[in-house]
C-alpha cells in the first residue's frame, strides 16, 4: 500500500478529473465540483448541500443550526429565521417539519427573503403553535 501527503493537487487544466483505481469520482471546474453518486450519476456538490439548516425549541431558542445568525419570535408559532450569508434571490426550497404536545404540527412558509425567512408551526386545524422545528433550505448563496 502506497500513502501520498501533499498540500496542493494542482490540475492539467481547468477542469480536473480526480480517479480513483478506473472510476471517475471528482470533477472540478471554475466554482463547481462534481462528485459520483449513484451509478454513473453525477451529483453537484454546490447544489446538493442544505445552504440552511436549523433545529430549535422555537420561543426558547435553537438547539443547532447552520448559517442561521437568529430567530425572532413574532408571536405564537410565527418566526423569523436570519440567514448568516444572505441567498442570491428569494426562489430558496423550504423543508420542515414541527413537533407539539402530542401532536402533529408543520410548518408554512410566510415570507421569504434574501436575508431572511418567516415561517409558521401550526397544527392540522391551522391553529398557530409554539413547537420544535427542523427545517433545511437549499438555494444559491449570493
Amino acid at each position: 500500500m502506497s500513502t501520498i501527503v501533499t498540500d496542493t493537487i494542482t490540475g492539467k487544466s481547468t477542469a480536473t478529473t480526480i480517479t480513483i483505481g478506473s472510476t471517475p469520482v471528482v470533477s472540478a471546474s471554475a466554482n463547481s465540483m462534481t462528485i459520483r453518486g449513484e451509478g454513473t450519476a453525477q451529483t453537484s456538490i454546490q447544489q446538493g448541500l442544505a445552504k440552511m439548516w436549523a433545529l430549535g425549541n422555537e420561543g426558547s431558542g435553537s438547539l443547532d443550526s447552520f448559517n442561521n445568525s437568529g430567530t425572532t419570535d413574532n408571536g405564537t408559532g410565527d418566526y423569523t429565521k436570519a440567514f448568516t450569508n444572505s441567498f442570491s434571490s428569494d426562489n430558496i426550497a423550504c423543508v420542515g417539519t414541527s413537533a407539539g404536545d402530542n401532536t402533529r404540527n408543520y410548518i408554512d412558509t410566510q415570507t421569504r427573503a434574501t436575508g431572511s425567512i418567516q415561517i409558521r408551526a401550526q397544527d392540522s386545524s391551522a391553529s398557530a403553535q409554539d413547537s420544535r422545528i427542523a427545517m433545511g433550505i437549499w438555494g444559491d448563496l449570493a
